[in-house]
């Protein structure tokens, strides 16, 4: 199994070196991206992968001589996402053109400074020395906090900058031995999402959300009206950009915590979990920033990884399917049921129902028919 370890790399005055790199980066990315714009707009042609590290070769020798010093496979990985990007787009034309999917991918477009923030290194180009990583093409030791061993073969490792300034270490390993998977206990289950309430299981357990962004947004209100007062580029400026950051980091920090550990509970009680696919952008324009708040998608992301991992069966409906107005009990529609309504009765059956409840159930059926 691969997996990731995250590694935050401790204070320190040469780390400014890793942000001078990355803008060398991003200056290459900047390049590619407006040579292939003019190639295409000249031959109606895209650039091969090929090409484009050839074309960066020369002019390491010619007006680019500082693309030198920086290490030649991470100049290549610059190259390599931007074929990935470009593969993306020109791959989502066909799908969408052979009627697979209705998503669409954009072009691949200029980054900003300030958003490219990562390197990747493959095979060479640094030193690594227990809890210290040395970059060879500036010849600097960065020390990291190794609160856990690496374990497995390390395949590559990503320097990235946040928006508050911090700088990380990932390794990707291959080879990772994984825990015991979590033991079968026969039991399945069906769960309704809800602004009210966060889950809805059809075992009528009912999970609510602790909303951490709300929590914060006191917080981040004053810290957003500290920023607007201050002049845009001095240094208040940027001390309180970072500040905003920080809260901001916090709270993705506390939800991505609860959702790993609430995964965690739902993957050692259950063997199958059933959920239903939603319109999360159409949720977003009417219930704005709760539904943002939940980060459902996150969540269901982070399940299907722990589902995979303890193998156990995590199974999604399409949204179109009928699971809030049919009755559990007897399968009566009830086309009268409005948004509004919590708790109705079955005028067919005389069934008492919990709006959530109800769908979970049917979510439930639905799911383990298919």
């Amino acid at each position: 199994m691969r997996k990731a370890r995250k590694y935050k790399l401790q204070s320190q005055s040469n780390t400014v070196k890793l942000g001078n790199m990355l803008d060398d980066m991003w200056g290459i990315h900047v390049h590619i991206m407006r040579l292939q714009r003019r190639y295409y707009r000249m031959f109606d042609k895209n650039l091969s992968a090929y090409r484009i590290n050839s074309h960066v070769a020369k002019l390491k020798k010619r007006t680019k001589p500082h693309w030198a010093a920086l290490p030649s496979q991470v100049v290549q990985d610059v190259v390599l996402r931007y074929g990935t990007s470009q593969g993306a787009f020109l791959d989502n034309i066909k799908d969408r053109k052979a009627g697979k999917t209705t998503r669409k991918v954009g072009r691949p477009k200029i980054q900003p400074c300030h958003k490219y923030n990562s390197m990747t290194f493959t095979q060479a180009g640094y030193t690594l020395e227990d809890n210290r990583i040395k970059i060879n093409c500036i010849e600097t030791w960065f020390s990291y906090h190794k609160h856990r061993d690496i374990q497995g073969i390390v395949k590559t490792i990503t320097l990235k900058r946040d928006k508050c300034g911090d700088y990380w270490i990932c390794f990707s390993c291959e080879n990772v031995e994984d825990l015991a998977p979590k033991p079968k206990t026969g039991k399945s289950a069906g769960f309704d999402y809800g602004n009210k309430t966060f889950l809805t299981s059809s075992e009528e357990h009912k999970i609510e959300s602790p909303q951490f962004f709300k929590q914060s947004l006191k917080t981040l209100r004053s810290l957003s009206r500290e920023l607007s007062r201050k002049v845009k580029g001095s240094g208040n400026w940027y001390r309180a950009c970072r500040a905003l950051a920080r809260q901001h980091r916090k709270v993705a920090r506390q939800r991505a915590d609860w959702q790993w550990k609430l995964t965690t509970e739902l993957c050692q009680e259950f063997d199958t979990l059933i959920f239903e696919t939603l319109n999360l952008e159409g949720m977003k324009r009417l219930w704005g920033r709760k539904v943002s708040d939940h980060a459902f998608y996150q969540f269901l992301q982070i399940l299907a990884q722990k589902c995979a991992k303890h193998g156990k069966a995590f199974e999604k409906i399409n949204q179109w399917r009928a699971t809030t107005k049919p009755c559990s009990d007897c399968g009566y529609h009830n086309e009268a049921l409005s948004l509004s309504d919590r708790q109705w009765t079955c005028p067919e059956c005389g069934s008492h129902h919990d709006r959530d409840i109800n769908a979970a159930i049917n979510i439930k059926r639905a799911g383990l028919a298919a």
